[in-house]
């Protein structure tokens, strides 16, 4: 059995992605904060704290992210798209005559 037919493995996955969707929305919010407080009064104690929590923001959605990837695809595997379906001919089909 494979880490992608636990069950617990899926259930971490589908975890993992909702929480990568909040941090990612964290991201975006303080990223929003920080520009605005730059613009707004630059070098203030508001500033270092949308900075600051930018930051945490950005290193959960990596750690997340990275997390997520190494726990891999949980889904069906999906088919692979080879040569022989765009229409062109491969090396492997071509004759030496």
């Amino acid at each position: 059995m494979t880490h992608t037919d636990d069950p617990t493995a899926i259930r971490a996955a589908r975890q993992l992605r909702r929480i990568r969707a909040f941090y990612a929305a964290g991201v975006v919010l303080w990223t929003a904060s920080s520009a605005w407080t730059m613009w707004d009064s630059p070098g203030s104690r508001p500033m270092w704290t949308s900075l600051l929590l930018l930051a945490v923001f950005t290193g959960l959605l990596a750690m997340a992210s990275r997390w997520l990837r190494h726990l891999g695809p949980t889904g069906a595997p999906r088919p692979s798209h080879h040569v022989a379906f765009s229409g062109r001919a491969g090396r492997h089909a071509m004759s030496k005559s």
